[in-house]
């Protein structure tokens, strides 16, 4: 095991500059996702760390060496790719002794490590098939499987849960979660997915278009923000904006949208308020009612979603359009006039930059 020190990297082709003087320490042991849209570089950054990308600028080391320089095969990393990239004429267990062959590890020892990491794995009674023969998390776990045997300082994983169906995605994730507390090796994860960054990772990294934009425990980035950017990409369904300016009307305070919505506020978010260009407001933490109770506001149903335990609320007032989460059951109907309200802890504010306003 090793920690992971990124110092003012960088990445461009050309002139399109992708990676842009990222700095980061990821400790050892630690489980770091690295989360973004489509185009924010995070694969790129895996990429330079497993040097399958050459860097433009800055430094990546691995312990106390700097691998800069290092070809990846002498990084003591191994990466679990998305497309898992088994070799289709060996069985499981030659794919997962893959590695140890090249290394010329003596075969006696191959074997008993081979064997050791396909009962971890629970992949005994496949060791004698080919690829063909696998379901996709059969594959997902041999190529797991290939990555422990060698037993590195780092792991990488590049998305390695996308290519599976939802059911085996939540099992998978229990699965490498469950792993990396066994093994407490150093890991960083690639996802598109913020749910498994929020349930797997110990650290989030959530960059956009080559930059960083926060570092935190997955609960710190969810209830402290720090910006409209990251409240939006965390948390699902994704926060609701609403822009518009604090009003004070006969010593009562609120948050007037530009769609028309007043929202009341209590008075210790005055200061907060008055500087927000934009309150933020999470669809969980917004509560319908169909009796009106002092502070709620009427709006209109759109659009519900029933999901089993909760359901997705479409909400629609003046020229707003917002969603709620609500648990348990109900039985509202689209066309139906309820009352919502929102506790005053649970608001956001962002100023003109789209930076949080904190207490």
């Amino acid at each position: 095991m090793a920690e992971l020190s990124i110092r003012a990297l960088k990445k461009s082709y050309g002139p399109t500059e992708i990676i842009a003087n990222i700095s980061l320490d990821i400790v050892d042991g630690q489980f770091v996702a690295l989360v973004g849209p489509s185009g924010c570089g995070k694969s790129t950054l895996l990429r330079m760390i497993a040097g399958l990308e050459t860097i433009s600028g800055g430094e990546i080391a691995i312990g106390t060496r700097v691998v800069n320089t290092v070809q990846p095969k002498d990084r003591d990393i191994a990466m679990v790719f998305q497309n898992y990239a088994l070799y289709p004429n060996k069985t499981v267990a030659d794919n997962i002794g893959f590695p140890l062959y090249m290394a010329r590890v003596p075969k006696a020892e191959r074997n008993r490590k081979v064997a050791e990491v396909m009962r971890s794995l629970d992949l005994d009674a496949l060791a004698k098939r080919y690829p063909k023969q696998l379901s996709g998390g059969q594959r997902q776990r041999v190529a797991m499987g290939r990555a422990i045997v060698r037993n590195p300082q780092v792991f990488l994983f590049d998305e390695p849960l996308s290519n599976l169906d939802a059911k085996l995605r939540v099992s998978m994730r229990a699965e490498i979660k469950e792993l990396h507390q066994r093994l407490k090796v150093t890991t960083v994860y690639v996802t598109h997915d913020q749910v498994e960054a929020m349930t797997m990772a110990d650290q989030i990294v959530v960059m956009r278009a080559g930059h960083v934009e926060q570092v935190g425990a997955p609960l710190d980035l969810y209830d402290r923000p720090a910006n409209k950017f990251v409240a939006g990409f965390i948390g699902s369904p994704s926060m609701n904006f609403f822009d518009g300016q604090l009003s004070e009307r006969a010593g009562v305070l609120s948050f007037v949208t530009s769609g028309g919505l007043s929202i009341p506020l209590a008075p210790e978010l005055r200061e907060r308020a008055s500087q927000a260009k934009t309150l933020g407001i999470r669809p969980e933490h917004l509560q319908l009612g169909s009796v009106e109770t002092t502070g709620a506001l009427p709006v209109e149903v759109a659009v519900i979603e029933p999901t089993g335990n909760e359901a997705t609320f479409i909400l629609r007032s003046g020229g707003e359009q917002f969603v709620a989460v609500q648990t348990g059951r109900h039985s509202y109907r689209p066309g139906d006039r309820v009352f919502i309200s929102a506790s005053t802890e649970m608001l956001h504010f962002f100023d003109g930059s789209e930076r949080a306003l904190t207490s």
